[in-house]
């Protein structure tokens, strides 16, 4: 269960203020001796009160004078370095938040005119608005503007231009057909390769081989003179 918000304000009932100092000044003095531990440095601390005469310390009193002892003995410089009093610590939060109250009215007033916009490019009018509102719109737009022109350039130095596709396209397609074409040719001859008989018949070779005849022996005579052969009307290329 997490601890419920305390209001930083003073407590006017006397019993509960008692007993919240009493729970408070127990939680200081130990985390006081937890940072001495855990970092192993000088710490003393001193807390008076309307409840006792003397004034508690940490760790003893001759460890809070061993302390004071030290940090008198530093240079002024060091001394006030990073040391705040209460009036000095409220001036730097009034200070923090003035700044991210700036931050947020800005973020919040380039909302507001990107809302006036979009409504102006869907076709609403700018009636009613002021001149502190169009110098603040004309400054959304040039915003806007150069984001897209920046956004357009880095697109054309990530991707090739236009002309450069179109000379690889038609590179592409001229070596198309050369590519078909020799395509074709490998599957000419493989098809012919794969048929001995064709291949036989496209070696050179003599007539007198072909009939096994001598070089000077007679030529047959056919009835009809020579035949034609079956494959001589076939389109060789």
């Amino acid at each position: 269960m997490t601890r419920k918000k305390v209001t930083l304000a003073y407590i006017a009932n006397d019993a509960a203020r008692k007993a919240t100092f009493k729970k408070r000044k127990n939680g200081l003095m130990k985390k006081v001796s937890e940072l001495s531990t855990l970092c192993g440095i000088d710490a003393c601390a001193i807390v008076y009160s309307s409840y006792q005469a003397e004034p508690e310390v940490w760790p003893s009193t001759l460890g809070v004078h061993r302390a004071i002892a030290r940090f008198k003995n530093m240079s002024e410089m060091d001394q006030s370095k990073r040391m705040v009093n209460q009036q000095e610590f409220i001036r730097q939060r009034i200070v923090k938040a003035e700044e991210q109250l700036k931050k947020q009215l800005h973020e919040n007033r380039e909302r507001e005119i990107v809302q006036v916009m979009y409504r102006a490019l869907v076709g609403e009018g700018l009636q009613g608005l002021i001149i502190v509102d169009l110098n603040d719109l004309g400054w959304m737009l040039d915003k806007t503007g150069k984001e897209i022109e920046e956004r357009i350039k880095k697109l054309k130095k990530s991707t090739p231009s236009s002309e450069q596709a179109a000379s690889a396209e038609l590179q592409a397609d001229k070596a198309a057909p050369e590519n078909h074409a020799s395509l074709n040719d490998v599957v000419a001859v493989e098809a012919t390769q794969n048929q001995p008989w064709y291949m036989d018949l496209l070696k050179p070779r003599n007539e007198g081989d072909a009939l096994n005849l001598g070089r000077n022996d007679p030529m047959p005579s056919y009835p009809y003179g020579n035949p034609t052969p079956s494959w001589s009307d076939f389109y060789f290329p």
